[in-house]
């Protein structure tokens, strides 16, 4: 509560965007992993219109049509986003850490410091590796601070995982 006489003092303006001036260019993934992103939606939203299916013609409920557009509809716009939330996806290997975002709307910065990498590993699905992708994981000794960059050329994901060992082995030996 103010009493008269005391002037208000301004609260100091808060930076809305994340301030990384250290940061060049941003590494992006390959623009051939929307169509990974996109067949995965696909194939998940079938598979659901199949359960909809069922409990239309074998349990009959009367709503069913009804929640196959939906999920008709819903699959529709993800596919829509998939190119620019595939686009939002990038890595940036700085000094001391290597830092991950990924997001439209909730953009998220994981920061990962190389000392503290316990295991960096490569997996490869089935329509990533017909389209000669992988995704590279790291993990460090927080449970929360787990990384997957998804959607890396293979040669790529293999230089980086080399590069990322090196540096975590040499950060570590500092310790």
């Amino acid at each position: 509560m103010r009493r008269s006489g005391e002037k208000r003092v301004p609260e100091p303006e808060t930076p809305r965007r994340l301030d990384l001036p250290d940061v060049p260019d941003w590494k992006r993934v390959s623009p051939r992993y929307v169509l990974v992103e996109i067949v995965g939606t696909v194939l998940f939203g079938l598979a659901l219109c199949g359960g909809a299916v069922v409990l239309w013609l074998v349990v009959g409920l009367e709503w069913a049509p009804y929640l196959i557009g939906a999920i008709v509809l819903v699959t529709l716009l993800t596919v829509l986003f998939e190119p620019r939330r595939v686009r939002a996806i990038g890595y940036q290997l700085r000094q001391d850490d290597l830092l991950f975002r990924r997001g439209i709307m909730f953009t998220r910065f994981v920061s990962v410091p190389y000392g503290r990498m316990q295991l960096v590993d490569i997996t490869r699905g089935p329509i990533a590796r017909w389209l000669g992708l992988a995704d590279l994981k790291f993990v460090t000794a927080a449970a929360s601070s787990g990384v997957l960059i998804p959607g890396l050329a293979e040669a790529d994901a293999e230089s980086l995982r080399d590069r990322l060992v090196e540096l975590a082995e040499s950060r570590r030996a500092g310790l």
